[in-house]
């Protein structure tokens, strides 16, 4: 046997000749056997043909399951660096927006302290100027009164020095229309 003998086909078998010897092998099994030998050669050719296709098939399906597997990976790890990257910008983004809300409250309570002290300084003043006025109008009110208070008792002494009787009438009228001026 040759080394042709391990890369046998069926055609192989049917061309086979033996030579013929003299109490050999009875030619009609020799055929019968070649002719099944060849069948069955072409079976397994044929289940071999079915099974390297399905070996090529599933071998491409793996592949194609394996591209998968690859990219579903690839997709997780992006996914999971999307949700990193988002949590991280919404961290940034809370922070910022924190720290701009926490310089406009600082800013506001500034300018209300700053009102407010404004609001006092001008309360202050305000008080100081109607105190000074109330002290003016009670002083002018006071010298007002004092000179009244002198033309009346000017009045009655030149009433007393007129005649004596209708003094005591006329001090009364002068007196009650001095106190209705005061009230």
């Amino acid at each position: 046997m040759s080394n042709d003998a391990f890369h046998l086909t069926s055609h192989d078998v049917r061309a086979q000749e033996f030579q013929r010897v003299l109490r050999g092998y009875d030619p009609v099994q020799v055929e019968e056997f070649k002719q099944r030998m060849a069948e069955e050669i072409d079976r397994l050719v044929r289940d071999r043909v079915q099974l390297d296709e399905r070996v090529k098939g599933m071998s491409d399906q793996l592949k194609s399951y394996r591209d998968r597997e690859r990219a579903m990976n690839d997709a997780l790890v992006h996914a999971q660096q999307l949700r990193t990257d988002s949590q991280t910008q919404a961290d940034r983004e809370r922070e910022l927006a924190l720290r701009e809300v926490q310089a406009e409250a600082e800013a506001i309570r500034v300018e209300a302290r700053t009102e407010a002290e404004s609001l006092m300084v001008d309360s202050r003043a305000e008080q100081q100027r109607l105190a000074h006025g109330n002290e003016m109008v009670r002083r002018q009110y006071a010298a007002y009164l004092a000179t009244y208070r002198q033309l009346l008792e000017r009045q009655l002494q030149e009433l007393e020095s007129l005649g004596g009787e209708n003094i005591e009438t006329a001090t009364e009228a002068m007196q009650q229309h001095a106190y209705r001026r005061q009230a």
